[in-house]
């Protein structure tokens, strides 16, 4: 080392002089930032130097110094990520899954409000259920149904929908009860054709399938004709849609094969009605009522006869044996006047004067039995 600085002693002194003259100009010399603008201003040939040197090694340690520092970060929150992050995907699914249960009640608060307009609008007292389960099998198609003996069911009771008619009530439980479903084969209902109003019976098959039954080959009935109830089955109300003919095809006996579709979709049922009152004209067709009655109503003036009693022994009091009911207009007072008979001179006594009162025989409010009136014999007449 020594031999080093001792042989090139003097060129080294020589350098150092020069570095410190050129240093010396740099800090003295400036020069413009802007040649092309002198106004800019200028700088000093030493600060330009250094910021032309430093510059790039500054920006090498701070790019250097974020990625470590960035790295490091990431290194330490990645544990926190990962937590945000599942919680995010816990919250994505319970929003999934919120928005899911939104648009079922939006259905089926739809769905409800079809089915309450469709209540309102009937003459007939129903119960909504909801159906809670099913059983479709080739044996028997059925429903079960979250209303029971508790809210007023009773077997054969019907079911419908604001679409059609579903079925009707079979067995009934306190609090559910089981639905025999339209398409039974064991199931049947009597139906009208409405256009043409042809009569028949709707039946199921054991593939679930409906068929119009009893309608003669040699009647008109074409697709797409509608299938209304008659209500002649006193189970279902009259009017009520069940379908619309699907397919004609003559059969081998004297009647068609009518394959119908139902107007209820019988796989998708959810909210039903049941029937619990029949309509008024239904209900009444039921209990017999006699035309006195009926007079009766309608003419409050009129009183219906009562039956009568048997009539009493011979020599009893007639007049007791037989009640009638009182008449309220009272027949006028009948004059029954005796004949004239030709007298003596003598016997004036039995000729009624013309000022004398004729004997009146009023007509009493109850009708008894017949008593002949008294009238003056040819005896009384002659003379003593």
């Amino acid at each position: 080392m020594e031999s080093f600085f001792s042989r090139y002693r003097n060129p080294m002194i020589l350098g150092i002089v020069l570095l410190l003259q050129v240093f010396g100009l740099a800090v003295q010399v400036k020069r413009p930032i802007d040649p092309k603008h002198p106004e800019a201003g200028s700088v000093r040939m030493i600060r330009l130097w250094v910021s032309t040197v430093i510059t790039p090694l500054e920006r090498i340690f701070v790019g250097t110094g974020n990625f470590f520092s960035e790295n490091w970060h990431d290194y330490v929150n990645i544990g926190g990520l990962r937590r945000e992050n599942r919680e995010l995907r816990q919250q994505n699914e319970q929003l999934r899954i919120g928005q899911a249960q939104l648009g079922e009640e939006a259905a089926q608060g739809r769905r409800l409000q079809a089915l309450l307009d469709f209540k309102q609008h009937l003459v007939i007292q129903t119960v909504a259920a909801q159906v809670i389960g099913s059983s479709g099998t080739e044996q028997s198609r059925v429903l079960y149904i979250d209303r029971g003996a508790r809210a007023g069911l009773k077997p054969d009771m019907a079911v419908i929908t604001p679409d059609g008619i579903v079925g009707k009530v079979r067995d009934v439980f306190p609090f559910m009860a089981q639905v025999l479903v339209l398409n039974d084969s064991s199931s049947g209902v009597g139906a009208l054709l409405e256009k043409s109003r042809l009569h028949g019976v709707v039946k199921g098959t054991s593939t679930g399938d409906l068929i119009l039954d009893h309608v003669m080959v040699d009647e008109k009935v074409e697709p797409g004709d509608r299938i209304i109830t008659s209500g002649g089955d006193r189970v279902y109300p009259k009017g009520l849609p069940i379908g619309t003919v699907a397919q004609v095809s003559p059969g081998s006996d004297l009647f068609l094969n009518i394959r119908l579709k139902p107007a209820a979709d019988l796989n998708r049922l959810e909210e039903v009605l049941v029937v619990t009152q029949p309509p008024l004209s239904q209900a009444d067709s039921e209990t017999p009522v006699r035309a006195a009655d009926i007079l009766a109503q309608r003419l409050p003036g009129v009183t219906p006869k009562q039956p009568e009693s048997a009539p009493g022994p011979a020599g009893g009091q007639g007049s007791a044996a037989t009640i009638a009911a009182p008449n309220p207009i009272p027949p006028k007072p009948k004059v029954v006047r005796p004949p004239l008979k030709k007298t003596a001179p003598g016997n004036a006594a039995a000729v009624p004067s013309a000022g004398a009162t004729p004997a009146v025989t009023p007509a009493s409010a109850t009708p008894s039995p017949a008593v002949p009136s008294p009238t003056p014999t040819p005896e009384a007449a002659k003379p003593q």
